[in-house]
C-alpha cells in the first residue's frame, strides 16, 4: 500500500483542535493507503495502521506550532524518506504555502492540500493554494476560490467528520446537569465559539440579555482562549455580564473537557458569528451538537450557514435584534426546536461520518497516482 504523509500540527491529545481531529480520524479510517503522521515521542495514539514520525518535540503544544517546530517539519519534507504523496492540513498563509510549494518541487512530490480554515478575506487564494489538488470543507470556500480564478478541476469538496455520538435520555440529562452544576429545569443555551474574531460572543450575550426574565434561561459560554487577545476579551465579557446584572444566569466556562456533556444537555447551541476566520468552515462542535439531537443556530453569510440546509439548523442575520428574536423563538417553541434537532441529527449521521470522509480522500489519492 502506498504511504501518504499527513503534514499537520502534532497529532497528539488533547483532541480539542478541529484540524488535528480531522487528521486523526482520516488516518484511523483509511483502508487502501498507509497514513504517515507527525507526532511527539511517546505519544499514545489509537491509530493501528499509521506509521508515526516523532518529528515534534515533547514540548510542542498550542494551536500554532513554533518556528523551530515548523523547521523540524521542513527538515522531514526535505530529508525524510520517500512516500507516495504529501497531504497538508493548515490554514493557508503565504509564507507556509511558499515553503511547501518549493519543498514539493525539490523532492518531485505530488501534493494535496486540505484548507482547514479559509484564508483571510484580503488574501488572494492564488497566493496560498500550492497543491496539485485542493480540498475545501464548504461550498462557501469552494465558491470563493472559483471566483478568484482557481481551476475547478483542482478543487474538491469533502466535508469533515465527527465521532459517533448519541443523545442522552431525560434522566441522563438531569444527571449531567447536576454534575456540571447547571440549573436542572430551565432553558440552557450554549455558545461554543471563538472570542477573538467576529461578533458571535457579543451577539449571544446580547440575545440572552433580551430574553424575558420569566423564561429563566441560562447561558454557558464555553470558549477556548487561544491568544492573549482572547483572554482580554473574556475579561471584557465578564465585566459586561456584571454590569448587565446577568451573573446569576451566565457562566463563562472557558475550555472544558466535558464539552460533549455540555452540548448534550443544551436546549440550543448557538454560534451567530459573522466570520469563521481561524475556525473550521463547518465547526465540528456544531455538527457534534446536531448529532446529539440538539437544536443549532448559526449566522448567515458564513460557511456554517450550510448546516441549515434542509432545515437542519436555524440561520439568522448577524444583527443583535435578529439574533435575539430567533433565540427567543426557538427557546419558547419546544415543538419547533425538537423538529429542528431531529433533522439536524439525521443530517449529521448521513453527511459527517468518518468512513465516508476517508473514502472520499482515498479516491483523490488514487487520482493523484499514489
Amino acid at each position: 500500500m502506498a504511504e501518504v504523509l499527513l503534514v499537520s500540527k502534532p497529532i497528539v491529545p488533547p483532541w480539542h483542535d478541529s484540524s488535528k481531529n480531522l487528521v486523526r480520524d482520516l488516518a484511523t479510517h483509511m483502508q487502501r493507503h498507509v497514513p504517515v503522521i507527525l507526532s511527539q515521542p511517546g505519544a499514545r495514539l489509537d491509530i493501528p495502521r499509521a506509521r508515526v514520525l516523532p518529528v515534534y518535540p515533547q514540548r510542542a503544544a498550542g494551536f500554532a506550532p513554533a518556528l523551530a517546530d515548523n523547521a523540524r517539519v521542513l527538515g522531514q519534507l526535505l530529508l525524510g524518506g520517500r512516500v507516495g504523496l504529501w497531504h497538508f492540513f493548515f490554514a493557508p498563509n503565504p509564507k507556509t504555502s511558499r515553503v511547501a510549494r518549493v519543498a514539493a518541487r525539490l523532492r518531485g512530490m505530488r501534493t494535496l492540500q486540505t484548507v482547514c480554515s479559509a484564508p483571510r478575506a484580503d488574501v488572494d487564494p492564488k497566493s496560498v493554494l500550492f497543491a496539485d489538488r485542493v480540498i475545501v470543507l464548504s461550498r462557501h470556500t469552494q465558491q470563493r476560490f472559483l471566483d478568484a480564478g482557481i481551476a475547478p478541476e483542482r478543487l474538491a469538496l469533502i466535508r469533515p467528520c465527527i465521532a459517533p455520538l448519541s443523545p442522552l435520555s431525560a434522566a441522563e440529562q438531569l444527571a449531567v446537569r447536576a454534575r456540571l452544576q447547571l440549573p436542572a429545569s430551565v432553558p440552557l443555551v450554549v455558545y461554543a465559539g471563538d472570542l477573538e474574531f467576529g461578533q458571535g460572543a457579543d451577539l449571544a450575550l446580547h440575545a440572552h440579555r433580551a430574553l424575558p426574565k420569566a423564561l429563566g434561561a441560562f447561558l454557558v459560554m464555553a470558549c477556548r482562549t487561544k491568544t492573549a487577545h482572547a483572554k482580554q476579551r473574556e475579561v471584557e465579557l465578564q465585566q459586561r455580564v456584571r454590569d448587565w446584572g446577568l451573573s446569576d444566569s451566565v457562566r463563562l466556562l472557558g475550555e472544558t473537557p466535558y464539552i460533549h456533556d455540555l452540548l448534550a444537555v443544551a436546549d440550543l447551541v448557538t454560534l451567530p458569528t459573522d466570520t469563521l476566520y481561524a475556525k473550521m468552515d463547518l465547526p465540528l462542535v456544531l455538527v457534534e451538537a446536531m448529532a446529539l439531537g440538539r437544536a443549532v443556530l448559526v449566522g448567515e453569510g458564513t460557511p456554517a450557514q450550510e448546516l441549515a440546509d434542509g432545515g437542519c439548523a436555524a440561520r439568522v442575520p448577524t444583527q443583535p435584534e435578529a439574533v435575539a428574536e430567533q433565540t427567543r423563538a426557538l427557546l419558547e417553541d419546544d415543538h419547533a426546536r425538537a423538529a429542528l434537532a431531529e433533522r439536524g441529527r439525521a443530517s449529521a449521521l448521513e453527511h459527517y461520518a468518518a468512513p465516508r470522509m476517508a473514502q472520499a480522500y482515498e479516491r483523490i489519492y488514487d487520482e493523484l497516482g499514489t
